[in-house]
């Protein structure tokens, strides 16, 4: 199953306490403070794993709390520190306060990590606070509280390509003939319900990650439809390849449409560079003269065919 978010609760570890002691030897009979601190709370990360595609994992556990801090002993021996929780996530992971528009880590590299709750720090032992007017001090510090808190974890997947058209535009099939990815064809609406990535190689050693976006329609920004479920993904699209199929009687309406929609979700998906295709021309079927209202240049495509991929390709290549 395809989760991109969830909520969780995450709680750090507190700091353990400082302890009081006295040293006790034999011939010291006053021995002096010898109380060590307290170890650190655990903390909190948040990892890339490039193995991941979902948030499946951490949608069905929702709270994650570190170990707390263990106390200060005798002999300056200082708390074994709590042990660290690390929740590994998808490559495209974004982290906010739950209810905040403030972007916590936006984690977009393999390996990358990122703390998002510090445990915390362990109480001074009663050695700390021998002076020299207070030689056996019978105080030590509590450790303080961990952070904690309410998070919302969103994953916008990772492609420099990104298809976008109504559904049965043909984004699936396409996808599936200039990659090795298998997404699922059928010829009724919305057949693709998740995001599908596919990596198209080109030249000898080249290649660019392609993602099958599901069918947009009139109002998705607004929620219609899968609505803005799955427009999220498109935020980060180097390149939108625009998909209508030939046999539509008003294409520019369509396109101007689906422009719109993604105007509407993040203005700044209008100023990416794009492509338009006109998709199925294999068929042999008449085509409407309003496709002479583009004032663009329109890729005559055909994934059954294979007509006018590699030309497809080479626009991409260009654009990228």
């Amino acid at each position: 199953m395809f989760i991109d978010y969830t909520q969780i609760e995450i709680i750090a570890g507190n700091g353990g306490s400082g302890a009081v002691s006295f040293r006790r030897e034999k011939f010291i009979p006053k021995g002096g403070p010898d109380g060590g601190d307290g170890g650190r709370g655990g903390h909190v990360y948040m990892m890339v794993d490039t193995n991941l595609h979902t948030l499946q994992d951490i949608r069905y556990r929702r709270r994650y709390k570190a170990e707390n801090g263990h106390k200060g002993k005798g002999s300056n021996k200082t708390g074994r520190s709590g042990k660290d929780i690390m929740i590994l996530v998808p490559v495209g992971s974004i982290i906010r306060k739950k209810g905040s528009k403030k972007v916590v880590v936006d984690l977009t590299e393999e390996g990358q990590k990122h703390i998002i709750c510090h445990g915390g720090q362990g109480g001074r032992g009663n050695t700390r606070f021998k002076t020299s007017t207070k030689q056996a001090p019978r105080n030590a510090q509590p450790g303080t509280d961990g952070e904690s808190g309410n998070f919302e974890v969103e994953l916008k997947i990772l492609a420099d390509v990104g298809l976008v058209g109504l559904p049965n535009a043909g984004k699936s099939t396409l996808l599936s003939v200039l990659s090795s990815a298998r997404p699922k064809i059928a010829d009724y609406p919305f057949t693709t319900l998740e995001p599908q990535l596919g990596i198209v190689k080109y030249g000898e050693y080249e290649s660019f990650v392609m993602a099958d976006i599901p069918g947009l329609i009139e109002g998705a920004s607004k929620g219609k439809g899968l609505g803005h479920q799955f427009l999220r993904h498109i935020e980060r699209n180097r390149i939108h390849i625009y998909l209508i199929d030939c046999q539509e009687q008003d294409p520019l309406g369509i396109f101007k449409t689906l422009k719109n929609e993604l105007n509407t979700f993040n203005e700044g998906l209008e100023k990416k560079p794009y492509l338009i295709c006109r998709t199925k021309s294999d068929l042999n079927t008449e085509i409407s003269s309003n496709w002479d209202r583009f004032n663009e240049n329109i890729l005559d495509i055909s994934s059954v065919s294979h007509v006018g991929l590699d030309l497809l390709v080479d626009s991409i290549v260009k654009l990228l």
